[in-house]
């Protein structure tokens, strides 16, 4: 839609805080790659690996991808929340972080949705968007194991993980020194 894509080359273009950009955003930018030059720095993005593709162009195998990630973050001054198996969250810096939270259960319609609003919430509380997106991807992922244990991973659904954060957060909090 013309509309939504002049939304976001508007709230690109005014933003003075990172942004969080997710799905069709992407699928937007990747319409539009001259805009990615144009990202508030540290704006966090939220591919999926055909999202991935679409935005920085095919990769021959996981490996290519990844460096293509390092190299993105880096030229965009942003946050790369690479999702998949092993989802990696790879800072402007270029250090990368693998998630160990997380199982196939939650490879289902509305687990990003819940990623990004998790995220989102964190950077509104002032966490930077780095740490935002390391605690929302192992809050993430965690909910999901704790919902697998329960449901398991063929009945979770992206609404059970909401309901799961409480005891992962609870979870993460007895696990502080």
């Amino acid at each position: 839609n013309k509309a939504t894509a002049a939304a976001l080359k508007l709230l690109i273009q005014e933003s003075k805080v990172p942004l969080l950009i997710d799905a069709d955003g992407l699928n937007i930018l990747a319409a539009n790659k001259t805009w990615l030059a144009f990202l508030p720095e540290n704006t966090i993005l939220t591919p999926h690996p055909g999202e991935f593709n679409r935005l920085f162009g095919e990769s021959k195998n996981d490996f290519e991808r990844l460096q293509k990630a390092i190299e993105s973050a880096a030229k965009y001054k942003c946050i790369i929340v690479l999702k998949g198996a092993y989802t990696a969250i790879i800072s402007p810096s270029g250090q990368v972080f693998f998630n160990c939270s997380g199982n196939p259960g939650m490879g289902k319609g509305g687990s990003g949705d819940v990623l990004t609003g998790l995220i989102s919430g964190l950077v509104a509380r002032g966490i930077s968007a780095l740490n935002a997106a390391l605690t929302g991807v192992y809050l993430h992922g965690l909910a999901g194991d704790i919902a697998a244990e329960t449901l398991t991973q063929e009945a979770m659904n992206a609404g059970d993980l909401i309901g799961f954060l409480p005891k992962a957060w609870v979870q993460i909090l007895q696990e502080q020194p």
